[in-house]
């Protein structure tokens, strides 16, 4: 694994994992950086793109992004095999500086504004913030949908946790209230996003949803196996069952009941950009 670094005082890190994005990463960190520059983290942020062995010209791309923008500090990880979604964040976020430090899928389906909505509620107190996805109704993603509801309810009936929505790529978190859970994580694949959720409610993590619009975009080839990897997650779901009692065993055991998970107010997730403006 080779490192490329720019130094610099960190409050906030977003973490990017890649796999093919030479489509989309131009444009999506032009908005980034556009989002963060007007929040107080703009002179305080760093960016980890974490590549997973991209075929394309991603890499060339991120050191092309590293001379556009020389005022943001970036840092590239380059993993010498492909290890999956959930080992390309773990670096990342094990990488990071800021005391806020989380990533984002960079085809922006989940918009970079809600940024500053999550790291507000990590500075109100919250240890995650994680986005709650408002779907628009078409169609064409009418099955996504449903496959997405039948998910969280089979994963509340089986894990025991309501939350609602722990396979989006939007999560933020204090970094060193995470650490200890992020080191315990084994799945390496996209079962991570809801290893890591569940692993932080039954470690008594403070975790806030936070309601962003979902925008699904066509002109991007997604490397999500759509059959494959829902029979993927079914069949790890099963596997993790055993080891999510076990931690749940443990956390009634410190004394804790189960916790609701508060759902951030849309007042607060509207405001969450002036909120952190320039000061």
């Amino acid at each position: 694994m080779h490192q490329v670094t720019k130094t610099g005082e960190i409050a906030l890190s977003v973490i990017i994992a890649c796999y093919n994005e030479e489509f989309v990463l131009r444009e999506s960190i032009a908005e980034l950086i556009d989002v963060m520059n007007v929040t107080r983290y703009h002179d305080s942020y760093e960016l980890i793109f974490v590549d997973d062995l991209s075929k394309d010209n991603t890499v060339a791309l991120i050191f092309e992004l590293m001379e556009i923008y020389p005022q943001v500090k970036m840092k590239l990880i380059r993993h010498e095999k492909n290890t999956g979604r959930g080992r390309t964040v773990t670096d990342g976020l094990l990488a990071a500086k800021g005391r806020i430090a989380g990533f984002l899928d960079i085809d922006l389906e989940t918009p970079a504004h809600y940024i500053p909505a999550a790291a507000m509620e990590i500075e109100r107190g919250a240890d995650v913030a994680t986005a709650l996805r408002i779907y628009k109704f078409l169609w064409r993603t009418f099955y996504r949908q449903i496959l997405s509801v039948g998910y969280h309810a089979l994963e509340a009936k089986v894990l025991h946790l309501p939350l609602k929505d722990t396979e989006v790529g939007f999560k933020f978190f204090n970094r060193e209230r995470v650490l200890p859970v992020l080191t315990e994580c084994e799945d390496p694949g996209w079962f991570w996003d809801t290893e890591i959720m569940a692993r932080s409610y039954f470690a008594g993590l403070k975790i806030v949803e936070v309601p962003t619009l979902f925008i699904k975009r066509y002109d991007k080839q997604s490397s999500v196996r759509l059959v494959h990897d829902t029979i993927d997650y079914f069949q790890k779901l099963a596997h993790f069952r055993r080891e999510a009692h076990r931690l749940e065993a443990v956390y009634r055991a410190r004394g804790f009941s189960p916790a609701p998970v508060r759902t951030a107010r849309t007042n607060a997730v509207i405001s969450a950009g002036p909120a952190l403006l320039k000061k």
